[in-house]
């Protein structure tokens, strides 16, 4: 009886010991149609992780119940607890949701409507200054231009038009604002030492890092309106989410 109880005990802790163990698993990363290349993946459980190839395909070890991390720039992080199920497919699909892109400011202008009253004289003036437009933005210039005139003279118009071109020369080019960067705002606001001691990042991690931060949209609000309190309390947070992607393992 005792050889019986102890040969059935054993077969359970073999078969435990098989259900445990390692396993590959073989996957796909896609988003709307697209395969996503060089995407993330963590196994948060074991500590190991990889990359998608140029077809969106990655094998990594898992045990049932792993915790699995996915990620890529510009793309929601995606968590996910392999099963039993998943590993005997050994061929997960795994989709991935596009962050929304940050519109540009768009300016609305009012347009005066005209509308007439008793003073005459006032109407006139709006008049003249409406027949003035219409005459620039529409045929009267370039008519002006060749030689020829419709509708008679506008000495209005031409006396704008005389005043407009000395005054564009006189006017110096103004230089467009270069675009500053999240990268380089953060290393001129925190020293090498914050990054190194602080944040106990290597050195060949601080660019990988930075990249990280870039994608989350906060940085934006950042470059607009930074101060070295904000920006540290910034790469702190963001700090604890680097920390558990792994992202500088292979």
């Amino acid at each position: 009886m005792k050889v019986k109880l102890l040969l059935a005990l054993s077969l359970f802790v073999c078969q435990f010991s098989f259900s445990q163990a390692e396993k590959h698993l073989k996957g796909v990363i896609s988003s709307e149609s697209f395969l996503l290349v060089n995407a993330l993946v963590i196994n948060k459980t074991s500590q190991k992780s990889t990359k998608t190839n140029d077809r969106g395909e990655f094998v990594i070890t898992v045990k049932a119940n792993d915790s699995l991390l996915f990620y890529a720039k510009d793309y929601y992080l995606k968590r996910l607890k392999v099963s039993e199920e998943q590993i005997g497919q050994n061929n997960l699909q795994v989709v991935m949701i596009k962050k929304p892109e940050e519109l540009d400011e768009v300016v609305v202008e009012k347009i005066h409507s005209i509308k007439l009253s008793n003073d005459k004289k006032y109407e006139q003036s709006k008049l003249d200054g409406y027949a003035t437009e219409k005459f620039d933005n529409r045929e009267g210039y370039q008519t002006m231009r060749e030689g020829t005139f419709v509708n008679g003279l506008n000495f209005v118009t031409i006396g704008k038009k005389l005043l407009d071109l000395f005054t564009k020369e006189k006017e110096p080019e103004k230089e467009a604002q270069p675009e500053i960067e999240f990268a380089t705002l953060a290393k001129n606001t925190c020293d090498q030492k914050f990054f190194t001691d602080s944040l106990k990042l290597k050195p060949e991690e601080i660019e990988l890092f930075l990249q990280f931060c870039d994608a989350d949209p906060k940085s934006k609000g950042l470059i607009e309106n930074s101060n070295i309190l904000s920006m540290m309390d910034f790469l702190s947070a963001k700090n604890v989410e680097f920390r558990e992607l792994n992202s500088y393992e292979k």
